[in-house]
């Protein structure tokens, strides 16, 4: 076993770059002209392999926008349930359809691969171009399925600060109050991508633009792949993932 991978928990899929959303503060810039996803058999396969060594308690695919390819989600989270990891997360901003039929499907195939932990990207920034309506359908629909649905907003500065984003995204809770989902604890924006560019004048003049979630490259909790393959320096559509693990070096 890499010493540098002996804590390796977690495994994480980015499905894809491409998003239907158009929002100032992503971390990841502007997803425009973005395409494309991971294969869902390799990344299904990788879930197999790295299980077969590793006690991993956790999985989560999320994006861009991960159920424009909810066929790809569900094929990894599948593989999740029936090897057993505990924990089996998505984030999504809910928005991938305006057809009700598609919605409820989709949000009864998350049930039925196995998801027990959806949070749902609700806020100011997601809903200066998102429509509220599908996304809060959605939600419905996914909570009526049985799936553990968690409000997860983005909070500027952070969540007391009484700025007029973060005064937005109260008012975009409060309007899916009548669902009855609860609140998570959502994520502080860091100053990265869009957020540096568009909201420069929130942050400290001081405060880097270092990624909070970044790990310890000596000491790897998480293995993420990106939507094209690539994982650990190296790219599972080329090497198989345990050969990428063995030869890790930070």
């Amino acid at each position: 076993m890499n010493e540098y991978l002996k804590n390796l928990k977690r495994i994480e899929f980015t499905i894809t770059m491409a998003c239907t959303g158009k929002c100032i503060h992503c971390s990841e810039g502007d997803h425009e002209g973005c395409f494309g996803h991971i294969d869902a058999d390799v990344a299904a396969e990788a879930v197999k392999k790295i299980c077969a060594l590793y006690g991993i308690q956790s999985l989560m695919t999320f994006g861009g926008e991960p159920l424009l390819y909810s066929e790809t989600v569900c094929t990894i989270q599948k593989t999740a349930y029936e090897l057993g990891i505990p924990k089996r997360q998505l984030i999504t901003n809910g928005y991938f359809s305006e057809r009700p039929d598609r919605i409820k499907a989709v949000a009864e195939s998350l049930k039925d691969c196995g998801v027990n932990d959806l949070l749902l990207s609700v806020d100011a920034f997601h809903q200066e171009h998102i429509p509220l309506e599908p996304v809060s359908f959605f939600a419905e629909c996914a909570a009526g399925a049985g799936i553990p649905v968690r409000l997860h907003p983005a909070w500027l500065v952070g969540p007391e600060d009484p700025n007029p984003y973060n005064n937005r995204t109260l008012e975009i809770l409060r309007a899916l109050d009548p669902l009855h989902i609860p609140l998570g604890k959502g994520n502080v924006i860091f100053p990265s991508g869009n957020a540096l560019k568009y909201l420069r004048a929130y942050f400290d003049e001081n405060t880097t633009g270092s990624n909070p979630y970044e790990e310890d490259p000596k000491d790897v909790k998480t293995v993420s792949f990106g939507p094209d393959g690539s994982v650990l320096d190296g790219n599972v559509y080329q090497s198989d993932i345990l050969e990428i693990m063995e030869n890790y070096k930070p």
